[in-house]
Order: C-alpha cells, then sequence, then structure tokens
C-alpha cells in the first residue's frame, strides 16, 4: 500500500510540477531597488543563508517568491533527491522538511527555521527595511 501512494505522489509530481513551475515564473514578483552599497551589504548577510528546498514544493515555491520580492540572493540547494544536501538537512536539522533555512550567525552558531510562514517573517524583518 505504501508503494502505492509514493508511486501516486510521485506520478501527480511529474505532471502538476511543469504547471507549478510556470506559475511561479508568470508570477514572479519584482525585486526591491536598493543603492548599489545598500544591496551589496544585503548580498554579503545573505551568504550566511541557505534554503533547503524542493523544486516544486509550493511552499518552497512561496518562499522563493518572497526572497525575489526581497531582491535576496540566498542559496538554494535541492534536498529532494537522496544525496548530500539531504543527508546536511537531516543531520543538521532533524529532519527531511522542506522548506528549511539555515541560518549561521558570525560566530559560527546555526539555526535551523522550517516552515514557509516563519522564513518568510524572518525574511521580513531582518531584509524588508534593508
Amino acid at each position: 500500500m505504501k508503494t502505492v501512494i509514493r508511486a501516486f505522489f510521485k506520478t501527480l509530481r511529474i505532471v502538476i510540477g511543469p504547471f507549478m513551475l510556470l506559475g511561479e515564473f508568470v508570477t514572479r514578483p519584482k525585486g526591491v531597488a536598493r543603492p548599489a552599497a545598500s544591496q551589496a551589504e544585503v548580498d554579503q548577510q545573505c551568504a550566511s543563508l541557505v534554503l533547503y528546498q524542493y523544486k516544486t514544493c509550493p511552499f518552497c515555491i512561496k518562499v522563493r517568491q518572497e526572497m525575489r520580492r526581497l531582491a535576496l540572493k540566498v542559496e538554494r540547494l535541492d534536498a529532494q533527491q537522496p544525496g548530500t544536501h539531504r543527508e546536511a538537512l537531516i543531520s543538521g536539522g532533524g529532519k527531511a522538511k522542506v522548506p528549511c533555512l539555515k541560518i549561521t550567525d558570525p560566530a559560527g552558531n546555526t539555526q535551523w527555521l522550517y516552515e514557509s510562514g516563519e522564513i518568510i517573517k524572518y525574511l521580513r524583518s531582518r531584509f524588508a527595511s534593508a
């Protein structure tokens, strides 16, 4: 039964996925315009952030749209397939749930933030006024 359910959702993802990505592309928001110096500072701060995602996850799309809106250059890693990115997500954050934002502070401490709403709230509080 478990195999049938997995096969169903895999097929569903294959069929619907391209439409979701097209929708993301068509509804792409315009990023905020910052002075070059401010944008360079934001880009430097974004170097300490990593978004673990699945390409066609609707919650990941929601976070990516907000990152575009805020003009953030955050590294994105696909954790859908078994491999190093997925293993890093599980070993660091404790679960293979996406979206997940890995936040590393200047001291090297790492925080793993799950839930699209929480990630968006964090990004807005940190970068909306930058």
